[in-house]
């Protein structure tokens, strides 16, 4: 029998929830409650490691440790999301480490349906569903361009599938064995960071587990500009990943790029030699406006006649962000070769 049924009491295993904080005074609270609200019957434990965050962030956390005994903090003076990641690990006790952000919910009966396939599978990591939903029409038109194929492509973890094997999964529910086997997050990927700790703990032997059983509810980002950002970002460091990880790439990471590429080649025939050039971005346009429309079932009007924008945002600012992904990214990266290895935790 695995480990993680029951410990030497017969009581399911102490769960740690880690999560990482800046800027999230909007959503903290909610996060931290669907989290204690969780129906599990094992030790629970919430450490948020604090970056330096100039909304109400801080006093909202230092409330809901006032309140709540399970819920502490630790600092995390330089803002990025690996080194947050790293310091609640390391303060954290139990040896099954929930990974949680700030604007994210978990669905009920999230931690107990995790501890429980982890101890059927045998996974190292397991995870689901980065089930998108807004408050306002541009955050549902985000919503949905996440959520569907047009969108982000085969990822399971964002358009839903069968429970399988994968290669990464939104957030995940650890074993501390396979976090302290790897030495925790590399901080030198300030974005896909989880991509990267999944590819070793896989390169390891492990596995890593999607299941449609799990739902994390996820809050878009609240601007175009904050999404391009945010895409920029993400096609920036997949590429570090792919430069740092040689073999880890795949088709479905060279299509934005691709599309960047194909769409400005042809503005540029177009505008100087024929108007046979537009139909290149002309056919694009007319494929993410033909593609929003099942994506948008159900929505207002005011929602559905974003989310071409939402769309075109994600492409163009992913495919953008990998093409100009500075080298020296890269051999920062390869010059640490390895984050800095955390001491072992005592584990109940």
């Amino acid at each position: 029998m695995d480990t993680l049924n029951t410990n030497t009491d017969g009581q399911l295993p102490a769960v740690s929830v880690i999560m990482p904080i800046l800027n999230e005074e909007r959503h903290l609270r909610e996060a931290v409650e669907a989290i204690l609200a969780q129906e599990y019957d094992g030790e629970m434990e919430v450490v948020l490691a604090l970056g330096p965050s100039t909304d109400r962030t801080d006093e909202i956390a230092a409330q809901l440790v006032a309140d709540h005994p399970q819920v502490h903090t630790v600092p995390n003076p330089t803002g990025r999301t690996p080194a947050a990641l790293n310091a609640a690990i390391k303060a954290s006790r139990h040896p099954v480490v929930v990974r949680v952000d700030g604007h994210a919910a978990l669905s009920a009966g999230y931690i107990a349906t995790a501890v429980r396939l982890l101890a059927e599978t045998g996974a190292m990591n397991v995870g689901g569903i980065m089930f998108a939903e807004g408050t306002n029409a541009w955050e549902q038109a985000v919503a949905a361009a996440m959520t569907s194929k047009i969108g982000v492509g085969n990822a399971v973890f964002h358009t839903g599938g069968e429970a399988q094997r994968a290669d990464t999964v939104y957030l995940g529910v650890f074993r501390r064995e396979a976090l302290e086997q790897q030495g925790g997050y590399n901080e030198e990927f300030i974005r896909a960071q989880d991509w990267e700790l999944n590819f070793r703990i896989r390169e390891a032997g492990g596995l890593i587990w999607f299941s449609p059983e799990l739902k994390v509810s996820y809050r878009p980002r609240p601007s175009v500009k904050a999404l391009a950002k945010q895409y920029k970002d993400y096609g920036r460091w997949r590429h570090v990943v792919a430069r740092y990880h040689s073999g880890s790439i795949n088709l479905r990471y060279l299509a934005p790029p691709t599309a960047v590429c194909a769409i400005a080649a042809g503005i540029v025939v177009g505008a100087a030699l024929t108007p046979w050039g537009f139909v290149v971005p002309a056919g694009y346009l007319a494929a993410i406006v033909a593609g929003s429309v099942p994506a948008g079932k159900g929505m207002s009007l005011k929602a559905r006649a974003q989310i071409p924008v939402a769309l075109a945002t994600m492409h163009m600012s992913w495919g953008w962000g990998f093409l100009t992904s500075p080298k020296s990214l890269a051999k920062r990266v390869i010059a640490s070769r390895r984050p800095a290895v955390m001491a072992p935790s005592a584990s109940n």
